[in-house]
């Protein structure tokens, strides 16, 4: 089974509260706009850590590239 921007999209809503999440990609390559909370006080790579968190090891068996935007709700509100 071929992984898709919806399986993506549950993965990481298992693993992190998010108050907006949009994945595209063509089945290997993947991008994400990820915004939460958790987000917050965070510098970029520790954003990027709790995403991989959230992904587990399916970020090494079934996603071979990611690239996210990550915002906490108020960053979305100014960017959106």
């Amino acid at each position: 089974m071929s992984t898709t921007p919806e399986l993506i999209k549950t993965y990481i809503a298992a693993g992190l509260a998010c108050s907006h999440l949009e994945v595209e990609g063509d089945g290997r390559h993947f991008s994400a706009l990820i915004v939460s909370d958790a987000f917050a006080g965070k510098r970029p790579i520790a954003r990027h850590q709790i995403v991989y968190a959230a992904l587990g090891e399916r970020m090494r068996e079934e996603i071979h590239a990611l690239s996210m935007k990550t915002l906490t709700p108020e960053e979305f509100a100014q960017h959106g």
